[in-house]
C-alpha cells in the first residue's frame, strides 16, 4: 500500500505516459474541428455525422485508447496532477459567520432576480435593453457564491440528496 502512494508521487516514465497525454488533449480538441468541417465541401449529411462524432463519440474514445495506453499508474499520475491543480484555489471548508452570510446573500439574489425578472421586467431599470448582460452577471454572481460559501455548504446541498441524511441546526431542541 505504501508502495502505490509513492509511485504516484513520480512521474510515470516515458512515451506511453505522453501518448496517452496527446491522445487525451486531442479528445478535448475534437470539437473544436467542427467548424473546419462546415468549411469543406463534402455533403450536408457529410459534414453533419462527422460533427456529430466530433462532438459526441470520437472524444471519448480517445479518452478511452489514452487510459489504455497510459496505463493505471498513468491515469492516476494525471488525476493526481489535475485535481492537485484545482485543490489549491478550492473553497475552504469552513468560513466565517459574515462571510458565510455575504454567500449566502449572493447565493440567493440571482435565484430570487432570475426567478422574478420575466414577472416584472417593467420595473427593472435598464434590463429590457440588457437582459442578457444583467443575466450572465447573475450567473457570475451565483457561482461565485459557491466559492464564498466554503465547502461546508456543499455538503448541506449534498444533503438535499441523501434521503437518510438528517440537519442538526444547534441549539434547536427537538
Amino acid at each position: 500500500m505504501a508502495q502505490e502512494g509513492n509511485s504516484l508521487k513520480q512521474p510515470p516514465p516515458g512515451w506511453r505516459f505522453n501518448l496517452g497525454l496527446f491522445f487525451f488533449i486531442l479528445g478535448w480538441a475534437c470539437p473544436l474541428f467542427i467548424p473546419l468541417v462546415a468549411l469543406t465541401k463534402l455533403p450536408g449529411a457529410w459534414k453533419a455525422t462527422i460533427s456529430g462524432l466530433l462532438g459526441l463519440g470520437i472524444p471519448e474514445l480517445l479518452w478511452v485508447a489514452a487510459v489504455a495506453i497510459m496505463g493505471k499508474s498513468g491515469f492516476n499520475y494525471l488525476k493526481m496532477r489535475f485535481f492537485g491543480f484545482f485543490k489549491k484555489y478550492a473553497p475552504p471548508d469552513t468560513v466565517s459567520r459574515t462571510r458565510y452570510r455575504i454567500g449566502l446573500v449572493m447565493f440567493t439574489a440571482p435565484i430570487l432576480f432570475g426567478w422574478l425578472a420575466p414577472y416584472m421586467p417593467q420595473w427593472i431599470p435598464g434590463y429590457e435593453g440588457h437582459r442578457l448582460i444583467v443575466n450572465f452577471m447573475g450567473d457570475l454572481i451565483f457561482i461565485s457564491s459557491l466559492f464564498v460559501l466554503g465547502g461546508d455548504f456543499w455538503d448541506k446541498v449534498r444533503s438535499l440528496f441523501v434521503y437518510d441524511a438528517r440537519a442538526h441546526i444547534p441549539g434547536l431542541k427537538k
